[in-house]
């Protein structure tokens, strides 16, 4: 493969995890589970707040964001940033910046995130390794005006207020 090939192919794979990334938030968005597992390797795992585990397969993420999204609404997953590292050609890590609206236990929630995903290129394109979603901050609507300038900033309704994952 010639050096300009190489970096059209580059160029096309950043494409392709974009778009995978957004592909994922509307599924996510649109209760579409057959997308949304699409986006994941068979062997991925899902890590919520860097301890738990949200599932080791496609089939058992699949499962576990069906069973979350029953104590929820409407959601508004929203892409801020994303930067992706390339190890090889068949493996790379993105930092994706997201913000979250989400309807959950009676109110409206919303938050920063960070996913921390590593990719994987499969014989369907590229997929969803391992993703860790990591709090910045998220709380009902009522509390944005504070979310920030708390030690804790993990809000979810339910739970107990706690510290949020990052800054680490």
């Amino acid at each position: 493969m010639s050096d300009l090939e190489a970096r059209i192919r580059r160029l096309e794979d950043r494409a392709e995890l974009e778009d995978l990334v957004i592909r994922y938030f509307v599924a996510a968005d649109d209760d579409d589970m057959d997308t949304l597992g699409a986006a994941f390797a068979e062997d991925a795992e899902f890590v919520i707040g860097g301890g738990f585990s949200g599932g080791s397969s496609r089939a058992a993420i699949v499962d576990f964001i069906r069973g979350d999204r029953k104590n929820m609404g409407v959601t508004v997953h929203t892409q801020n940033f994303t930067l992706l590292t390339f190890g090889d050609d068949d493996h790379a890590s993105g930092v994706i910046g997201a913000h979250l609206e989400l309807a959950r236990g009676g109110t409206t929630v919303y938050g920063a995130v960070r996913y921390l995903d590593d990719y994987v290129r499969t014989a369907e394109g590229w997929k969803i390794k391992r993703r860790e979603m990591a709090t910045v901050h998220v709380g009902p609507w009522d509390d944005v005006a504070t979310s920030l300038t708390s030690e804790l900033r993990s809000r979810w309704p339910g739970q107990e207020p706690a510290p949020a994952d990052l800054p680490r």
